[in-house]
C-alpha cells in the first residue's frame, strides 16, 4: 500500500507495542481459562477476569489470537505487520458483534461492555502498530515518501 509508511523511525516501539497487546491477550485467556475451568466451553454466567465478561472458548480464543501475536512479532520481516493487521480487523468485528448480541442469547463467548471496549482498544492498538511497523528497501521507502507528497 502506497499510503502505508516504510522504515518508519518508530518502527521498532511500534512493533513492541505489539508485542505487548499480545502478552495482554495470553495472560487475560490464561487467567480466563483458570477462572472458568470446569465450566461449559461457550458458558454464559457472571465469570470476570479483570473486570472483563469471559467464558472458556473466549478465553481459548484469546489465548491463541495473543500467542499469533507474539509470534509474529518475533518472527518480524513484515510477518508482524500482516497478522497484526489481519487480527485487528477481526478484534475490532468480534468486538462490535459482541455490543450487538450484549444481552441476547447470541453473546456466546459471554461478553460485557468492557470487554467490547478493551476488544476494540486492543485491535486498534494492533492496527496502529501493523500500519507503522512495515520494514522495506530504500527504494520502497523513496516510493513511498514520493507517493504520500502526491496531492
Amino acid at each position: 500500500m502506497a499510503h502505508t509508511p516504510v522504515n518508519h523511525p518508530a518502527r521498532p516501539i511500534y512493533r513492541a507495542i505489539g508485542g505487548l497487546t499480545g502478552l495482554y491477550l495470553v495472560v487475560f485467556g490464561a487467567l480466563g481459562i483458570i477462572a472458568s475451568a470446569g465450566n461449559e466451553l461457550l458458558a454464559q454466567d457472571d465469570t470476570l477476569v479483570l473486570g472483563q465478561g469471559t467464558n472458556l472458548g473466549f478465553s481459548l480464543l484469546s489465548t491463541l489470537l495473543g500467542v499469533v501475536v507474539l509470534a509474529g512479532t518475533a518472527l518480524g520481516r513484515n510477518i508482524d505487520v500482516a497478522i497484526n493487521q489481519w487480527l485487528a480487523y477481526l478484534l475490532m468485528v468480534v468486538s462490535l458483534a459482541g455490543l450487538a448480541f450484549l444481552r441476547t442469547e447470541a453473546n456466546i463467548f459471554n461478553l460485557n461492555v468492557l470487554t467490547v471496549v478493551v476488544l476494540m482498544v486492543a485491535g486498534l492498538v494492533l492496527l496502529m502498530a501493523g500500519m507503522y511497523g512495515k520494514v522495506g528497501t530504500d527504494e520502497e521507502k523513496e516510493a513511498w515518501q514520493k507517493a504520500r507528497l502526491v496531492l
